[in-house]
This record gives C-alpha cells, sequence and structure tokens, in this order.
C-alpha cells in the first residue's frame, strides 16, 4: 500500500527518489501508520511547492483507500489537520496542536541554517539529518544480468531456441550488473567551519553505518586524519569521540591546498579516489596559494567520477563563488552546492546518488 502512495505522488509530480522513500519507510515504522500523511510530507517533500501536489495525492490515495479498511483510515488525525498547507497552520493548530506544531516546526528546521541553531533544535535537525542519510551511488559491472533491454544476449537466446526444437523465439536481452560506487567525504574542520564540523561528523557516521565498504570519511584542517575507522562504531556518540580524539586540528587553520594533494599522494592514487564520488565541504577559505587548491581539485576530478563541493555560504543571498578558493576549483567540479541546512545536505546526497 505504501508503494501505491509513493506512485500516485510521483504521478503528483513530486520527485520522491528512493532515498527519501526509504526515509518514508523509516519513519512510518516509527510513528505508526496513524501518523503517514506527516511521515510522508516530512521525507517525501524536497521543497514548499512540493506541498500542494503532494495533499492533492494523499487525498486521492486516502479515498481509493476507503474501501480497503487500511490502519491509517482507522487512526489517522482529523482531515482537517491532514489537508493543509503553510498558509493555513493557524487551522491546523486549532485541530491537533501538539502534532500540527511540532510536524510544522520540523518542516522549517529543515531549512534553517546548522550554524544558528539551538542546542535542542540541533539534536532535532541531526536526528532528522541521521533518518534522511542514504546514498547508495552505483557503477556498471563487468558481469552481466538477463534485463528487458540492452545489448543481445546470444547465449540465452540459443538455449531458449533449443528448448524450443530449433523455433524462433524473441531476443534475450542483457545489462551491466550495477556495483557499489565508493563516496569519498573530505570534511573541513578549520575554525570557519567548526559550526558544521559536529553535523558533518554526523554525517559521516551514517553513511559509513549504511555502507561500511563503500564509504571514506577524512578531515581538512592544517593535516589530513582519515576518520572511517572511528565511524565504524554504532554507537554515534562513541564514534564521535573517537573521530575527535583522532583529529589534532579541530577548529585550527585551513591548508586545503596541501590537505588534498596530501590526499591524492597517500589515498588518491592508490584507488581511493577511482571512479568514487568525492564530496568536500568547505567554505574555499585558502590562505595559500589558491592555484594549487585548483590543481588539486583538478587532479582529483581527473581520477574522480565526480568532484561535489559544498560549501555553507552557497545557500545565502547573494552568494557569489568570489573567494580565492572557490573560484579555483569552480573550472573543475560537477556541482557546487549548499551545505547550511538539513534540507541542503539531502539536496547534496541526491547529487552524490547520479
Amino acid at each position: 500500500m505504501l508503494l501505491d502512495l509513493v506512485a500516485a505522488v510521483r504521478a503528483a509530480g513530486v520527485p520522491a527518489t528512493p532515498d527519501r522513500v526509504q526515509a518514508m519507510f523509516r519513519a512510518v515504522d516509527a510513528t505508526g501508520p496513524g501518523l503517514l500523511y506527516w511521515a510522508a510530507r516530512l521525507t517525501l517533500c524536497g521543497s514548499p511547492d512540493d506541498i500542494a501536489r503532494f495533499d492533492a495525492a494523499f487525498a486521492g490515495f486516502t479515498r481509493d483507500a476507503e474501501p480497503r479498511g487500511t490502519p491509517w483510515q482507522v487512526r489517522r488525525l482529523p482531515e482537517r489537520t491532514l489537508f493543509r498547507t503553510e498558509s493555513a497552520r493557524d487551522e491546523a493548530v486549532a485541530g491537533d496542536p501538539g502534532l500540527a506544531v511540532k510536524a510544522a516546526g520540523a518542516e522549517v528546521l529543515r531549512h534553517r541554517d546548522l550554524a544558528t541553531l539551538s542546542a535542542a533544535e540541533r539534536a532535532e535537525a541531526m536526528r532528522l539529518l541521521t533518518l534522511a542519510a542514504t546514498v547508495d551511488p552505483r557503477r556498471p559491472g563487468r558481469r552481466y544480468r538477463p534485463w528487458h533491454r540492452g545489448r543481445p544476449d546470444p547465449p540465452r537466446t540459443m538455449r531458449a531456441m533449443l528448448r524450443a526444437a530449433g523455433e524462433p523465439r524473441l531476443l534475450a536481452r542483457r545489462a551491466r550488473r550495477p556495483r557499489p560506487r565508493r563516496l569519498v567525504l573530505l570534511a573541513d574542520v578549520s575554525g570557519s567551519m567548526a559550526p558544521y564540523a559536529d553535523a558533518l561528523l554526523r554525517l559521516g557516521h551514517a553513511l559509513v553505518q549504511g555502507r561500511p565498504r563503500w564509504t571514506e570519511v577524512y578531515t581538512l584542517g592544517t593535516r589530513l586524519t582519515r576518520v572511517t575507522p572511528a565511524l565504524l562504531s554504532p554507537d554515534v556518540e562513541v564514534a564521535l569521540r573517537a573521530a575527535g580524539q583522532a583529529i589534532p586540528d579541530w577548529r585550527g587553520g585551513t591548508r586545503l591546498a596541501d590537505t588534498l594533494t596530501e590526499f591524492l599522494r597517500r589515498y588518491g592514487h592508490r584507488g581511493v579516489a577511482r571512479r568514487a564520488v568525492v564530496v568536500v565541504f568547505s567554505d574555499g577559505w585558502e590562505r595559500g596559494d589558491p592555484a594549487e587548491l585548483g590543481a588539486a581539485a583538478a587532479h582529483i576530478r581527473r581520477l574522480a567520477h565526480r568532484l561535489i563541493w559544498a560549501t555553507p555560504h552557497a545557500g545565502r543571498p547573494g552568494f557569489a563563488p568570489t573567494a580565492g578558493g572557490l573560484a579555483a576549483v569552480l573550472p573543475h567540479v560537477d556541482a557546487l552546492v549548499a551545505g547550511h541546512s538539513v534540507a541542503a545536505i539531502e539536496e547534496l546526497l541526491r547529487e552524490a546518488s547520479l
């Protein structure tokens, strides 16, 4: 039944990507079917423009499901608190103040800058970020699998003809079996990125837990530190303490060119960056020569499948990549995206899955 809802939402024009669908399944499992509307809306909608389309699709879905006696039809909230956009939030609060305010607050929290949050708001934002931290980039493998389109598969075609006593049969086809693509996270933990460093490490922990064999996390500052072994612990607090002890330059200076060059020398050429999706979280402030940073970014781009640069400044009004470091790397990145909020990081993860 949940897949029917996903199909209806996608038909209405809401970009319900696979990672958002997985987040919806986990949210429904945690909250129960009685809160299906909010679990689906907060995970499937990527922008305020999607809310009206989602509400229309959900209304049609619940009407179609009425005769089936589904659990959410029995336990769902009153309709006046379900089918509301942000413009009618006051009426929704009148129906169920606690739930409506909490859901609306969570939606607003997704778009707020992580550096401006209080301790309680940051904890809730980290929970939302961990819930949405799913990414699974793939690459074509060497082996083939049966597929409904693609290259002809002569062996399977011949076997089908032999089973039919030589009579012609439809041409069998095959496609390359997809394999996981490595994801490399390079997080700037210098002083200028300190408000976002904790969130980036929590994101790295969630991604390592989801794909431990195919995810690598490094920190950048005055030196390069590999923190993947520390993030393998299932307990996030234990993992963050171990990572903090391993990082010698927390909230220190920035030497992006030197640390990226060291990454290439120690890990990149040995296979970590080859055909991988490399994501750099940094504001681009570089004390050294920006030309060296541009050369290092160009080298990584030649090795990697994609190079994505995330900066918290990109989400602010009037942003332009005029800083020396950002201007130097801009010609060599596949995407320059924001990384200042939960919604921006979700968009980044969708970009990394391409």
